[in-house]
C-alpha cells in the first residue's frame, strides 16, 4: 500500500502530526473518514459544515492539511455569538441597502466533477481567469435572502431552502453544476455564523443580506460549459429598506420600449444578464419621474409580467382575491410565494394566470414584492402610446397604504423577526 499526501505546512509540529496520522493509516490499512475539521490559513478559514462526527478524516489540498479529532466533535466555535456587536462606524438604524465590508464570505469551488470543501475567506477580492465563462458568455446566476435577529438574540434565515431550489433551477438552465441542497443550507449557516456580529440587532429594522453567486470560473473560448465553477456567498448588513416603516405608494411606468425576457428565454431563472438588461429601461424611467417599471409579455405586450426586480401582485378586496401572473418568463419570487400563503390564511383566493393590462382597473391595491423590500405599494401605473398619449391606472387612496398590503407586510415581517408564530416553518435557526 502506498499513501501519498501533498502537504504545505508552516511549522514542524504540523509536519509531525501529519506523519503520525499517515503512519496510523498505514497500520490500519483503512482510510480516515470524517466530516469535521478546522484550519487556520494565512488568507482563509475553514470551519466544519457538519456538527458531529465519530470518525476520522484527512483532507489534503495543495495548500493545507486538515486533521479531524478522534472524538465526537462539534463546530470549532463554542457558541454562535451575539448579533449586532460589530462596529460599523454608523448606527444600525442608519444602514442603507449597499455594500459594506464584513468579516468573511464563503467560497466553494467545483472542479474535477465535484464540489470541494467550503472556505470562509476574509479577503473581499477574487482572482479570476481571463477566459472564465462568466466573463465571456454570462454563465452566472445568483440568489438573495436575509437573516434576522430575534428578541432572544438568536438569528434565523428566512426560507433558505427555497433559495437552494431556485439556485438549482438556474444552474440547470445555464448548464452549471447545481449545489446539493444540504450543502447549500450548511454553507448559509456557516457564513452567517461567522459574521454573526454583523447581523443587525433586533429592533433596528435591519437584516443580514446574503448574496449567493455561482459562476463559471474555468476558461473557455469556444461556446461551451466551463470545467470549473465557483460559489460565493457574501453577506452585508442592510437597514430597513423604508426607514421608519413601509413607504408611501410610488408611481410606476409600464414599459413598452423594452422587454425583460423572451417567452422561452431565461426570465424564469435568476441569471445575471436579466438584471443588466434592465439597467437602461430603469434609468430612463427614473428620468421621467418613475422609480419603478412594469414589463409586459414580449410577444404581444398585452399581458402583465413583472416589475424590474419584483413580482407583480394585484389585490381585489371586494372579491377577496390575490392575483399574480403565471408566466414562463417570470422569476418565481420566494417573497410572493410567502405572501400567497399568508393571503390564503387571511381568507383570500389566490389566482395565478394571465393578467391583461386592462384588468388593472379591477385592483384596489397593487404591490411589487421581493426580498429587499417585502412589498412596495404602487399608487399608479402610467402607460404612454407611441403618439405620446397617457393612460393612468390608479390604486387605493392617494398616498395611503392599502389595509391588505399593510397586513400582509406586517405578517411577513412579524414571522421574519420572530414576533409572530412561524406557523409555516419558514425560519431556519443559525447554529
Amino acid at each position: 500500500i502506498i499513501i501519498f499526501k501533498r502537504v504545505n505546512l508552516t511549522n514542524m509540529k504540523g509536519l509531525v502530526t501529519a506523519a503520525a496520522i499517515l503512519s496510523a493509516s498505514c497500520l490500519t490499512s483503512k482510510p480516515f473518514t470524517s466530516k469535521a475539521f478546522s484550519i487556520v490559513h494565512p488568507s482563509t478559514k475553514k470551519y466544519p459544515l457538519l456538527k458531529k462526527t465519530a470518525t476520522k478524516e484527512i483532507h489534503a489540498s495543495s495548500s493545507q492539511l486538515f486533521v479531524a479529532s478522534t472524538e465526537e466533535t462539534t463546530t470549532s466555535l463554542s457558541s454562535v455569538g451575539k448579533p449586532g456587536t460589530a462596529d460599523l462606524g454608523v448606527p444600525w438604524s442608519e444602514l442603507g441597502f449597499e455594500f459594506r465590508p464584513t468579516k468573511s464570505h464563503l467560497r466553494m469551488v467545483f472542479k474535477d466533477g465535484e464540489w470541494g470543501e467550503a472556505e470562509l475567506v476574509e479577503e473581499s477580492t477574487i482572482n479570476l481567469h481571463i477566459g472564465a465563462t462568466a466573463l465571456h458568455y454570462g454563465q452566472s446566476c445568483f440568489e438573495g435572502l436575509k437573516a434576522f435577529a430575534h428578541a432572544d438574540d438568536t438569528v434565523h434565515v428566512f426560507r433558505p431552502d427555497e433559495n437552494a431550489k431556485r439556485l438549482q433551477q438556474s444552474c440547470e438552465r445555464t448548464m452549471m453544476p447545481p449545489v446539493p441542497h444540504d450543502r447549500f443550507l450548511k454553507a448559509v449557516n456557516e457564513v452567517v455564523r461567522d459574521n454573526i456580529a454583523y447581523v443587525p440587532p433586533y429592533g433596528s429594522g435591519g437584516a443580514l443580506y446574503l448574496r449567493p453567486l455561482l459562476f463559471g470560473s474555468g476558461p473557455r473560448i469556444g461556446l461551451q460549459p466551463a470545467d470549473e465553477y465557483t460559489l460565493l456567498i457574501m453577506v452585508i448588513p442592510v437597514g430597513d429598506y423604508y426607514k421608519g416603516g413601509l413607504a408611501s405608494p410610488v408611481d410606476g411606468l409600464i414599459i413598452d420600449d423594452f422587454d425583460r425576457a423572451a417567452p422561452r428565454g431565461v426570465g424564469a431563472v435568476k441569471v445575471a444578464g436579466n438584471y443588466a438588461a434592465d439597467l437602461l429601461p430603469n434609468m430612463l424611467g427614473k428620468k421621467k419621474g418613475f422609480p419603478i417599471g412594469l414589463y409586459l409579455d414580449a410577444a404581444t405586450h398585452t399581458m402583465i409580467e413583472e416589475f424590474s426586480t419584483s413580482n407583480f401582485v394585484g389585490i381585489d378586496n371586494k372579491n377577496k382575491k390575490y392575483v399574480t401572473p403565471r408566466s414562463p418568463s417570470v422569476l418565481p419570487s420566494i417573497t410572493n410565494k410567502s405572501l400567497m400563503d399568508i393571503a390564503r390564511d387571511e381568507g383570500y383566493e389566490v389566482e395565478q394566470g394571465d393578467i391583461r393590462v386592462e384588468e388593472l382597473n379591477s385592483f384596489d391595491e397593487v404591490v411589487a414584492c421581493g426580498t429587499a423590500v417585502v412589498v412596495t405599494p404602487i399608487g399608479s401605473l402610467t402607460r404612454y402610446s407611441p403618439e405620446g398619449d397617457e393612460t393612468k391606472y390608479s390604486f387605493g387612496d392617494g398616498d395611503k397604504i392599502g389595509d391588505t398590503t399593510m397586513r400582509l407586510y406586517n405578517r411577513v415581517r412579524g414571522i421574519q423577526l420572530g414576533d409572530e408564530e412561524d406557523k409555516f416553518g419558514w425560519n431556519f435557526k443559525v447554529e
